[in-house]
């Protein structure tokens, strides 16, 4: 190992070196400036490397990644003197970081505001969990006095297919607009000749039924029908998209639909399956919270405000402020456009539209016997 040994200064005064330079040097009060010296020249050096450690060069910037450099807009403006550009090294360091190590420019306050501006417009949209809805409103045989547990056939098959205009890609929307349109008369099976109850109540004669395809051949063609509009995949029938179908009141799905399909002796078809959207319901609801709303502002409450009254599809539409019903009530298709102008306007004032009534396929009746029997002795 190599050992350095430090001579004290004394001892350059006994070496046989008369330079007049070692002489300088040796003198006590030399000694003491040559002190002083070394801890200025150090101190400036540690001054130096902080900076060089808190502001680094570009190079050393883009190797680490620890700060980011102002804007292009800010960089190509030329400062004034030298003392700004300290003020800008010295702003650029005290920005706060962001989670990726980089600062953050400064928040101008008349775009912060339109941000806001824009936010509030779009958050009076109403997230809507689905993308097309079918508005069923099927018209069945009927016997004057009968009620629900009548074994009733679908004669009528009538579908408005809706779909979003304006639906963000936050899943919001209020646009809801009629694409497409079903219809299809139905021919009853199990009886088919009509009463006259029947034909007066709903418009639809018997010259239109005898001529009509039965159910199986009508959900065939309607089956079509969501495939052509991109709904379900023709080969599985399983749903492409997110639809839910809609009626007023449950009776439609929940009711007709069951029974036929078990007259007809079929399964319900996987794309009919699912809960419905009761929009009877909703526009009840809706319609008795703005009762109570208005009573509480006038400091009074009756008790018609408190109950949930059912409105048929004139009074829905009354209550949402449109107009008179369009078309002959009970008349399948035009009982469905109705329905569809209640449920745009549902969507226009930010309203979730989604399932609220459960449908059970297999539901039984008492007459039920066989696939496709009916114990008509249960009927008395």
């Amino acid at each position: 190992m190599w050992s350095l040994n430090v001579l004290p200064f004394s001892s350059f005064s006994s070496m046989d070196i008369h330079s007049s330079f070692l002489k300088a040097i040796t003198a006590p009060s030399s000694q003491a400036w040559l002190v002083v010296s070394a801890v200025c020249i150090l101190a400036s050096g540690l001054i130096w490397c902080c900076k060089l450690l808190l502001l680094p060069t570009d190079n050393h910037n883009t190797q680490k990644g620890a700060l980011q450099a102002p804007s292009e807009n800010h960089s190509s403006q030329t400062l004034d003197s030298a003392s700004d550009d300290n003020c800008a090294s010295r702003n650029m360091f005290y920005r706060p970081l962001t989670q990726s190590g980089h600062s953050q420019l400064p928040v101008d306050p008349y775009l912060n505001a339109v941000q806001k501006q824009v936010a509030a417009i779009e958050d009076t949209r109403a997230k809507q969990p689905y993308d097309a809805f079918l508005v069923l409103d099927v018209e069945a045989t009927c016997l004057q006095g009968a009620g629900f547990e009548w074994p009733n056939e679908i004669i009528e098959w009538p579908v408005c297919l809706m779909k979003w205009k304006d639906k963000s890609s936050k899943g919001k929307a209020s646009q809801l607009v009629v694409v497409d349109e079903f219809r299809s008369f139905v021919k009853p099976t199990w009886r088919p000749q009509l009463s006259q109850f029947c034909t007066e109540l709903t418009g639809i004669t018997q010259t239109q039924v005898n001529s009509a395809p039965t159910f199986p051949k009508v959900l065939k063609s309607f089956a079509r029908f969501l495939s052509q509009n991109g709904l379900i995949d023709p080969k599985n029938g399983r749903p492409l998209l997110r639809f839910c179908w809609c009626s007023d009141g449950p009776f439609d799905i929940r009711d007709f639909v069951v029974k036929q399909c078990f007259l007809s002796k079929i399964p319900m078809p996987v794309w009919l399956r699912g809960d419905v959207l009761d929009v009877r319901k909703v526009v009840s609801a809706w319609s008795a919270s703005q009762t109570m709303q208005e009573n509480y502002e006038a400091k009074t409450r009756s008790a018609s405000g408190s109950r949930l009254r059912s409105l048929n599809i004139p009074l829905q539409l009354r209550a949402l402020g449109l107009s008179a019903f369009e078309g002959r009530q009970h008349s399948g298709i035009d009982d469905t456009r109705n329905i569809a102008r209640i449920i745009t306007e549902l969507a226009r004032r930010s309203i979730r539209l989604e399932p609220n009534t459960p449908i059970n396929p297999n539901r039984r009746w008492q007459w039920m016997g066989k696939p496709g029997e009916v114990l008509e002795f249960c009927l008395i």
